[in-house]
């Protein structure tokens, strides 16, 4: 048995999809999603095996979506989409498993029956049509949805609470990891739980001990570890 997440911005796709899976006896699924933040925060929550991930959403779309997912906890993914016969063709020449709408039963049948094969993680696959950096950080603010651009961000933080996206307005709560936020935007690492946009950085102050402390556009102090602040010396001009 796989556990599954469905995430499509149609209620009546949702619906469907998700009653067609539980009748094939193999798939429990876990929960459903109607965009892709709320997919992000289900997938970091839930932990399915598999996501049948909506290509077309707005705002972020599954493609997107799929960039944002830290590869080392990634789940299989399964595209499920509207687009005609020939813009599927680039799922099959990269081997994606893809389900067409309106979802057919016996496609649906060769679909699980592939995934309860396969127990190896796809996440390989994905590289040759996932974005390589984000343009913007999904995030979620004092009861609504935030969709910061990148370039605003000043500097990202984890704590016990989760990661945190702070820019010279507001702070808001991200899905996204750290480790996914250096990877695929311009933030670098200052210290193990803080990453800072270099363009935000006022001054560095140099402590003893090999230690500095960041101040930011916005007055923020940051944490600088010494075995980044080389680096960030560097990519200031200082050497």
């Amino acid at each position: 048995m796989l556990s599954a997440l469905v995430i499509d911005d149609e209620l009546f796709a949702r619906e469907e999809l998700t009653e067609l899976l539980e009748e094939t006896g193999h798939i429990e699924v876990l929960g459903q999603a109607s965009n892709a933040i709320e997919g992000l925060k289900k997938i970091n929550q839930l932990k399915p095996d598999v996501v049948f991930l909506d290509i077309q959403m707005p705002q972020i779309t599954g493609i997107e979506l799929l960039a944002m997912l830290d590869p080392d906890t990634m789940p299989k993914v399964v595209f499920v989409t509207a687009y005609d016969e020939f813009a599927v063709q680039a799922f099959e020449d990269n081997a994606f498993d893809y389900l067409l709408k309106p979802v057919d039963t016996c496609r649906l049948e060769k679909t699980v029956k592939r995934l309860l094969k396969s127990r190896q993680n796809n996440r390989h696959h994905f590289a040759a049509i996932t974005p390589q950096s984000l343009d913007q950080v999904p995030c979620i603010g004092l009861n609504r949805i935030v969709i910061i651009p990148t370039q605003d961000v000043e500097f990202a933080y984890s704590d016990i609470s989760g990661v945190h996206i702070q820019t010279h307005e507001q702070k808001a709560t991200s899905q996204l990891t750290l480790k996914v936020l250096e990877e695929k935007t311009p933030l670098v690492r200052c210290h193990r739980q803080f990453l800072v946009n270099i363009k935000a950085i006022k001054e560095i102050k140099l402590l003893e001990n090999g230690l500095a402390e960041i101040i930011t556009v916005s007055e923020h102090p940051l944490p600088v570890s010494r075995r980044y602040l080389k680096t960030l010396k560097e990519m200031l001009g200082f050497h």
